[in-house]
């Protein structure tokens, strides 16, 4: 008969369940601050136990004597993913803030359910969306099937913070404000036009009153476009989820 040391049993649980914590802290919908922290508790600890039976056998023992540099890399490992894959809702907000100011609501600002902070109700409500339709097309079941194949690729233990890994990073940190842009563009395109056209029409007849007519015409310009665009949203963000995704499990196999 085998015997297990209990300590080790509760090492390898705490090491799977770091990777997990990570993930849950920076993920899109699982970091959200409206989840209750004992929510997420309870998330990881479930998680950590019906990974425990597989992921347990390929721990290696040697792992647990240099347990604090592993808890720190998968940790990282896991915070990694997370960020990865919550570029997209950090460019959507900032696209949101963008159009805000850009339509004249920057003065209107709501609570985000998200952040907990005051935002413009533009940013608001394309978050609110884009949520939805994270949702609707089961992203979290695919960041949950990710982050069980992570521990197959890349055993915890076997991970080590490489300068491509965080270089990698950082780049996926640097697309927020190209994916801002691209998600804003129909809209922002159609009010500077509008801004263009004004001013046009400003120094052509100067008694025309456009600072009253200017916000009311940018503000119903910016709104018709973009109930024009929101039925191309499904397909635009179903590509930029994969390509998040795939950008997530590109960062942990930098790290194995």
């Amino acid at each position: 008969m085998i015997e297990i040391p209990l300590l080790t049993i509760i090492t390898k649980l705490l090491t799977i369940g770091v990777r997990l914590s990570g993930l849950m802290l920076f993920a899109p919908f699982f970091g959200s601050v409206v989840i209750p922290a004992r929510v997420k508790a309870i998330l990881v600890l479930a998680l950590t136990l019906i990974l425990y039976p597989v992921v347990g056998q390929v721990i290696d023992p040697r792992v647990i004597t240099n347990w604090p540099l592993v808890i720190v890399t998968e940790f990282m490992v896991g915070a990694g993913m997370g960020i990865a894959t919550n570029i997209v809702f950090e460019a959507v907000q900032l696209s949101g803030q963008v159009l805000g100011m850009q339509m004249g609501y920057s003065l209107v600002n709501l609570l985000d359910p998200q952040t907990q902070v005051d935002t413009t109700v533009m940013a608001t409500f394309y978050q609110s969306i884009v949520m939805l339709l994270f949702l609707r097309m089961d992203v979290h079941y695919w960041l949950l099937r990710a982050v069980g194949n992570s521990y197959r690729d890349v055993p915890p233990g076997t991970a080590h913070l490489s300068g491509l890994f965080t270089f990698s990073v950082v780049t996926a940190v640097g697309q927020v404000f190209s994916l801002g842009v691209q998600i804003a563009a129909p809209v922002l395109s159609a009010t500077l036009a509008a801004d263009i056209i004004l001013g046009l029409l400003g120094k052509a007849s100067p008694q025309m009153p456009l600072m009253l007519l200017g916000p009311a015409v940018k503000s119903m310009l910016g709104i018709l476009v973009l109930i024009a665009t929101l039925k191309y949203w499904p397909d635009l963000f179903r590509r930029l989820f994969m390509d998040a995704m795939a950008n997530g499990e590109r960062i942990f196999h930098l790290a194995g």
